[in-house]
């Protein structure tokens, strides 16, 4: 048996490869980019009613958004109704969530394991492509969740229309559906209406407790 004095820095040297083994949760920054029509009567007041033009199969999903894009609206002054009952204007949702295709792995390199493959959003009920760094250090953006909405009349014709994407890692606390929604909506709808063809990038702690 070895010496206590000889075990402590194996210890050591132990837990340091352990954590070297370890990734850093990626998550980015939120991406919105908006557009307002040049006149847009009646934006962000009255009934609302929010629909999904393209099925969502995941129902999880359907819900998240749901409730974060309502709760959203609600917020800007919107009276939000019930999805199919009449109301002076519609958002249509849509969302979907695609894998990032991963970096070339350089010579003696990191291993990479992909699973998976297929692009796939919320209500498509394909696969997602999955990269898993084994190298360690910080972990690469693995998938894209997107958020669009548009506020129209019920004759069609659109008043505001915005979109935010969202790259996280597998191990970001943000890849979670309930997570991304909350953070999506939040975004897109800062500082609403925008300006009209402005892209602006936001930190995703500046968007908590909002």
């Amino acid at each position: 048996m070895l010496p206590a004095r000889l075990l402590a820095p194996l210890a050591a040297a132990a837990a340091l490869a352990l954590s070297a083994c370890a990734t850093t949760p990626y998550t980015g920054p939120v991406e919105v980019t908006r557009f307002v029509a040049p006149s847009p009567a009646g934006l962000g007041q009255g009934t609302i009613a929010i629909t999904f033009p393209d099925e969502v199969k995941n129902e999880n999903a359907r819900s998240a958004f749901a409730t974060a894009v309502s709760g959203e609206l609600a917020r800007l002054g919107y009276s939000v109704v019930a999805e199919g009952t009449p109301a002076g204007q519609v958002a249509a949702i849509r969302t979907t969530r695609s894998p990032i295709a991963a970096a070339p792995v350089r010579e003696r390199g990191p291993v990479s394991v992909g699973v998976g493959g297929q692009t796939g959003g919320f209500g498509s009920g394909l696969g997602m492509g999955v990269g898993i760094n084994l190298g360690g250090g910080r972990e690469g953006a693995n998938t894209m969740t997107e958020l669009s909405v548009r506020i129209g009349q019920t004759d069609g014709a659109t008043l505001w229309e915005g979109r935010a994407q969202l790259p996280t890692g597998v191990k970001s606390p943000y890849s979670q559906v309930d997570a991304s929604a909350r953070t999506l909506a939040t975004g897109l709808f800062k500082d609403f209406p925008g300006g009209n063809g402005e892209t602006v990038t936001i930190d995703v702690k500046k968007l908590q407790g909002r």
